[in-house]
């Protein structure tokens, strides 16, 4: 596709709209939610948002979830990863929080 093929999709493709975003210190280590309402789903995923949730303690991702487009929603807990089934935000929220309370 010629470049400025793409530039014109991108240009008029709706803006993805930021629902929440935070940092703070938490527990010993860092908390990262940044929540995006996103125009269509991010592949493979079937919903409307696109996320990334982390928490890093001495430098190394404790737990974290996410949905990056060719790998769908996951989470990432002490260096596994596995599928996560996304209900929707307040659950991904409560789920997150809890694997960090487990983990801390």
């Amino acid at each position: 596709m010629a470049r400025h093929a793409i530039y014109g999709i991108l240009r008029h493709m709706p803006p993805a709209k930021l629902v929440f975003k935070t940092r703070d210190a938490y527990s010993g280590g860092i908390i990262e939610i940044v929540i995006w309402s996103v125009p269509q789903p991010v592949p493979p995923s079937e919903h409307g948002f696109k996320y990334r949730l982390v928490f890093v303690h001495d430098g190394q991702r404790i737990v974290g979830y996410d949905n990056e487009r060719g790998k769908g929603d996951r989470r990432h807990l002490h260096g596994a990863e596995k599928p996560y089934r996304f209900k929707d935000v307040a659950t991904l929220l409560d789920d997150f929080m809890r694997d960090v309370e487990a983990a801390k």
